[in-house]
């Protein structure tokens, strides 16, 4: 600001220097540089403007570029924040995710091993009761084999008794006679 000044001062000098010249040489300077006085006068309007300018404007236009400033770094910090907060919640859901595969996994193996206990059991289950089915059936065919048996005894002692009185011609006492038909199929049986 002072060379600027010290500058135009000098240059004020050269033109009264120049208007005390003749007035042919004067001329293309002259049609350069203005009258002095407008220049004094445009110079000290120019001081006041820029003494204006300084005091309050500058000031102001700083404030604001401070304030923008600070601004700027509270959203930056808050991005950041936000961004760590975002990273974190992101390494917790991952590891709330990770969790939950390992639990569900842990839930499939249980229930697959639950699976294959009650599959065991069930098959257990039906051995035993086939086991039993197969003794009941064993002693039911066992009874019922007795049962045809005596059946039969029963057939073959009356069949044999009507044959004996057919060829005997008499009628044997009941009793003697199933004596005879018990013995006969006992001796039948041994033969077997």
């Amino acid at each position: 600001m002072l060379s600027m000044l010290t500058q135009v001062m000098f240059l004020l000098q050269e033109a009264e220097q120049i208007s005390h010249e003749p007035e042919e040489e004067a001329e293309g300077i002259q049609l350069l540089l203005p009258h002095p006085d407008e220049l004094i006068a445009g110079l000290i309007a120019f001081v006041i403007v820029f003494f204006f300018v300084w005091k309050w404007a500058v000031p102001s236009l700083n404030k604001t570029l401070e304030a923008r400033q600070a601004a700027i770094r509270a959203d930056y910090s808050a991005a950041e924040a936000s961004k760590v907060e975002a990273q974190s919640l992101l390494d917790d859901y991952q590891d709330q995710l990770s969790g939950a595969k390992d639990e569900a996994a842990g839930i499939v193996d249980d229930a697959r091993n639950a699976g294959d206990q009650v599959k065991a059991d069930i098959v257990a289950r039906a051995e035993v009761e086939a086991d039993q089915i197969k003794v009941r059936a064993q002693g039911e065919i066992v009874g019922e084999r007795e049962r045809v048996a005596g059946e039969l005894r029963r057939q073959v002692a009356d069949l044999s008794i009507t044959v004996a009185e057919k060829v005997v011609g008499d009628s044997l006492d009941d009793e003697r006679q199933r004596e005879l038909v018990d013995r006969y199929i006992d001796d039948l049986g041994g033969v077997h």
